[in-house]
């Protein structure tokens, strides 16, 4: 008796640590669903990274990737010579982003935040990647118009701004990648660097 009631503290303590585990690996996967505005973590495609860097082409200064996920556009621009920045609101994908900068060799100039994006100002940046989802996009649209300069250039992946114009468009289907200016939106005058033309394919 003593040895099966032993048995079955022992099974319970493992399923309740399983159980405990998961609920704190899945937590933050589940919770930014359950927010008004969901920004899921799915994972930049091959091609979409290469259309991303296409946009940055004759681009310096600092760049952010708003949900950085695990950190590939960010590790991407940063082998490019970015000072690159991800803000991830999933502690896990921060964790193992700041890993792969680690191995890859741009832990130096690279930096990843836990933060929700909505709390953060994006002013310092002069170059910007989104890989939104429609629901949030006027809503950022807004949120960028108000905080960025004129030399910044806004790259969106997957889902284009609602209201702006986008002045340069290159992938296809879910690669698609628009990118923005705001020197021509706002058609005002900076003396911050020239933008080359980038062409679209």
């Amino acid at each position: 008796g003593r040895r099966r009631s032993g048995w079955g503290l022992l099974a319970t303590a493992g399923v309740g640590g399983t159980l405990v585990a998961l609920y704190a690996v899945l937590t933050p996967f589940v919770t930014p669903a359950l927010r008004k505005v969901c920004l899921p973590f799915v994972p930049a495609t091959a091609a979409q990274i290469r259309n991303v860097l296409k946009m940055l082409e004759n681009r310096s200064g600092s760049l952010v990737d708003i949900g950085s996920g695990d950190g590939r556009v960010v590790i991407a621009a940063a082998k490019k010579g970015f000072k690159a920045v991800g803000y991830e609101l999933n502690p896990w994908l921060v964790w193992y982003s700041r890993y792969r900068a680690w191995r890859d060799g741009v832990h130096q100039n690279t930096k990843f935040y836990i933060s929700d994006l909505w709390k953060v100002s994006f002013s310092p940046y002069r170059n910007i990647v989104v890989f939104g989802v429609p629901q949030m996009m006027p809503q950022l649209e807004k949120k960028l118009e108000e905080e960025l300069e004129c030399n910044a250039r806004i790259i969106a992946c997957r889902f284009p701004f609602p209201c702006w114009v986008p002045d340069h468009t290159t992938g296809k289907g879910i690669d698609t990648v628009w990118a923005y200016d705001l020197k021509q939106s706002r058609q005002c005058k900076t003396k911050s660097l020239e933008i080359s033309p980038v062409t679209d394919s």
